[in-house]
């Protein structure tokens, strides 16, 4: 799972940031709200916790302009301002929870959790799924009614952007540019072979047909009849 953390005092930056990696994210982060928007449309992200009162942007106004294009990218605001009218504001420009600071990483973890859940994206025990397809993090396998395959470390990582991204058309550039990174020197069509892949072992238990080319965009992923 990938986290883009806003928030512009270092120290609770830094805290952020280490704990989620601790807890096995790949994490992004920015000091400002330029920054942040940047990475937010730029890049493709399982979950965003932005601090409101930031030097140059509000972070609701972020919040709106990350809706107006990542409609489904779960939102948490993490701020001091803990009235009920800005917690509200928050709520209606499109977040999915709101921290008040000070809080424990360990409450910060636990509505990360919360909101996955809530989205239908995470399962017991960090399983992710998505209708009868289970994906473990822990052991980089994918099973389907009882029947269980192994994925590489690519593989892995391109079945879980799939799946916590179902339902949306994902470009080549967003896929290389989340399983390989922008500064890999190995060309876009490797996306193209990975695909061909990742669908020969999910027929292998009866989800190859999940993976939908987009010709000329790239690939969705999709239970077909939902």
């Amino acid at each position: 799972m990938r986290v883009l953390v806003v928030e512009d005092d270092e120290q609770i930056l830094r805290a952020m940031v280490n704990a989620l990696t601790d807890a096995g994210y790949e994490v992004d982060d920015a000091a400002n709200g330029n920054d942040g928007i940047w990475l937010a449309t730029e890049g493709a992200y399982d979950m965003i916790l932005l601090d409101i009162m930031l030097p140059d942007m509000d972070g609701l106004e972020i919040t709106r302009r990350i809706r107006s294009t990542s409609p489904q990218t779960p939102v948490i605001l993490v701020t001091a301002r803990d009235a009920i009218d800005d917690r509200v504001r928050g709520l209606d420009v499109g977040a999915d929870d709101y921290v008040v600071k000070p809080f424990a990483m360990v409450e910060l973890l636990a509505r990360i959790r919360a909101v996955w859940r809530r989205q239908g994206i995470l399962g017991d025990e960090g399983i992710i799924q998505y209708h009868e397809l289970l994906l473990d993090p822990t052991h980089h396998t994918a099973s389907s009614r009882g029947t269980m395959v192994s994925l590489s470390s690519t593989e892995y990582a391109m079945l879980e952007f799939f799946m916590t991204n179902r339902e949306r058309i994902l470009t080549r550039e967003q896929l290389f540019e989340r399983v390989w990174g922008f500064d890999s020197e190995a060309s876009e069509n490797v996306v193209d072979v990975y695909v061909h892949y990742l669908r020969k072992k999910l027929t292998g238990i009866g989800c190859g047909d999940y993976i939908t080319t987009q010709r000329g965009i790239g690939f969705s992923f999709k239970k077909e009849g939902h």
